[in-house]
């Protein structure tokens, strides 16, 4: 099983960038998605996450009007949408697979990580 998270770079502030998590060796159709970033000497901590057929989502206040979460089941991908880019989120950012199919906001539940893609936004 593998989650592999792409589109990360390096961009200025107030620029857009799309994440992708791609995953395989299983379905996760029916699996909450999320994704959470690290910057450096900080906690990992919740950006967004989306429940199994999307019709529910969940941000963190920092990212809320400037990202969105959205999800392909027939692709088993799951994608962020950033917009108005700030150098404050400059992290590397994680997807990661729930356990269970509705939105949680805590890292403990979910089961699969991705490797991380990297995103700086230059002021």
């Amino acid at each position: 099983v593998q989650l592999q998270a792409s589109g990360g770079g390096l961009v200025q502030t107030g620029g857009s960038l799309r994440l992708s998590c791609a995953a395989s060796g299983r379905t996760f159709s029916r699996n909450a998605m999320g994704w959470f970033r690290q910057a450096p000497g900080k906690e990992r901590e919740f950006v967004a996450a989306i429940n199994w057929d999307g019709g529910s989502t969940d941000y963190a206040d920092s990212v809320k009007g400037r990202f969105t979460i959205s999800r392909d089941n027939a692709r088993n991908t799951v994608y962020l949408q950033m917009n108005s880019l700030k150098p404050e989120d400059t992290a590397v950012y994680y997807c990661a697979a729930g356990y269970g199919s509705v939105v949680v906001t805590i890292s403990s539940a979910y089961r699969y990580w991705g490797q991380g893609t990297q995103v700086t936004v230059s002021s």
